[in-house]
């Protein structure tokens, strides 16, 4: 014998809630570790910074960079040594 299962609106909601609460940490992680990577207008204005200077820290290689195609990327934890350097000066 066969057995019908009915899935009612409840089951629905209750499926949505858990679903939910296992992706939810997952995306917030994978946001976290997206944001490793800044471009070069967030690290001037984390720094306060012109695009002069910004480009001055490239040349003297005091802040490593990346650059893919036309885009400078930055880790954000070399922009974050930066700012602890310029806050104890």
């Amino acid at each position: 014998m066969n057995q019908l299962d009915l899935v009612s609106k409840q089951d629905l909601e209750q499926f949505k809630h858990d679903l939910l609460k296992e992706i939810l940490p997952l995306l917030k992680a994978v946001r976290q570790e997206s944001k490793q990577w800044l471009r070069s207008k967030d690290v001037r204005k984390m720094l306060r910074i012109s695009p002069g200077t910004l480009q001055n820290l490239r040349v003297t290689q005091a802040l490593p960079f990346t650059k893919v195609g036309g885009i400078f990327f930055y880790r954000e934890s070399d922009v974050i040594k930066i700012l602890e350097a310029k806050g104890s000066q």
